[in-house]
């Protein structure tokens, strides 16, 4: 057989290389689609040999011997009936949380540490024992002048022993001095009223200006009460996702989408031990890649709210000469292993009437896909680097 010329060398490796871009051509589109199944990164891999240097029948076999198991998954197409499906849901959710954790302001009932001023009128020998100011200047540790209940719920008071004061109002707990003192005294009269409130306590953190312990006192502590003693939210809250946690429940509060349901937040009323956690906008954002101008991670904005549409502006929209804006997909539910992929033909400016209104939940991933001509001419990037070290070294071998 005559030897071939390094110029027909040349046109057979060329021709080999473009008859075998069809199946890499099918094996990256498979390999794309499927990525919606988080599956892709096992399976580019049965795309990683050099082009032109296997036929199409070994290419198909390594492509099925890399190829990862399939992930039954059901694309939902975004359209009315879902938005409007998922915003009710929303809003029960959210009406669901105020019912739970709404309560009636009552008397504030005196607990262990709580500080008692008690004055029984005419009859001054008995202020010291209900706390009067001693000769000694107090330390900055002491407790505040008065009578303390220990830590079983009693006080100690002169001519009535010890009583019992915890979970009883300061009325009560007059009523009960009175009583007793009746013994000893015509007709007594007693004033009992909080020195310092010690007893209970909630604890707030995460983005308010002063994070930290705050007392509750006889006026009741609302949710609002609470964050405006903390000093307010700072920039970077999450009014969203203000989680509460109670007896050992966490409970979500999405404060901008009670107002706008005409809710008022001044029904939440904070119990002793309860726990306020506000979020941060950036713990809360979704992930926008593919065709984008500027992959990035979407943040709420100061109300909490993030829609599909929002997530697209900051990113700055699609890639103009890249995308398809006919596959805007959104994957939900990675974490947590109960994926659900969304889909929205979001060519027609119509269409974004549902991605404005399409609510993102934290760590969803949005994925806008390339055009078939993106990826032609991204796979033919790869191949001409091969093409051009062939033919160098046909020539090389002339």
């Amino acid at each position: 057989m005559p030897n071939k010329t390094s110029a027909e060398k040349g046109k057979e490796f060329v021709f080999g290389v473009l008859n075998n871009y069809r199946v890499w051509y099918s094996c990256l589109r498979r390999a794309t689609s499927l990525l919606l199944a988080s599956s892709a990164g096992v399976l580019i891999a049965g795309c990683s040999t050099v082009p032109g240097m296997l036929t199409s029948a070994e290419m198909k076999s390594v492509s099925a011997s890399h190829s990862a198991p399939s992930v039954p998954v059901t694309v939902t197409e975004i359209d009315a009936s879902v938005v409007n499906a998922q915003n009710s849901g929303a809003e029960e959710r959210d009406r669901q949380a105020i019912a739970t954790l709404a309560g009636v302001p009552g008397a504030y009932r005196i607990g262990p540490a709580d500080v008692l001023q008690v004055t029984v009128w005419d009859h001054p020998e008995l202020a010291h024992g209900s706390g009067a100011p001693l000769s000694t200047p107090p330390r900055p540790a002491d407790p505040p002048e008065g009578v303390v209940v220990d830590e079983d719920g009693f006080i100690q008071f002169p001519y009535v022993g010890r009583l019992k004061v915890s979970g009883l109002s300061t009325g009560d707990i007059q009523a009960r001095l009175r009583e007793a003192l009746t013994e000893y005294f015509r007709a007594p009269q007693v004033t009992v009223r909080v020195a310092s409130f010690r007893a209970r306590r909630v604890f707030i953190d995460g983005e308010v200006h002063s994070p930290g312990i705050l007392q509750i006192n006889d006026v009741p502590m609302t949710l609002t009460d609470a964050v405006g003693r903390a000093g307010g939210f700072t920039a970077n809250a999450d009014v969203g996702r203000l989680q509460l946690i109670r007896g050992g429940s966490k409970y979500v509060v999405d404060l901008g989408a009670l107002i706008a349901y005409g809710e008022s937040p001044e029904r939440l009323v904070l119990r002793d031990g309860d726990t306020l956690h506000v979020m941060a906008r950036d713990e809360s954002g979704a992930y926008v890649l593919g065709e984008v101008v500027k992959p990035i991670t979407a943040i709420p904005k100061q109300d909490g709210s993030l829609s599909l549409a929002d997530a697209l502006s900051q990113a700055g929209s699609f890639n103009a000469s890249t995308s398809d804006p006919r596959q805007l997909y959104v994957v939900r539910g990675v974490k947590n292993g109960r994926a659900q992929v969304f889909h929205l033909d979001a060519h027609s400016p119509v269409a974004m009437i549902m991605a404005a209104r399409f609510r993102l939940k934290p760590d969803d991933v949005v994925y806008v896909a390339p055009t078939d001509l993106a990826v032609a001419s991204r796979v033919l990037n790869l191949l001409l680097p091969a093409i051009d070290a062939g033919l160098t070294g046909a020539v090389l071998t002339k």
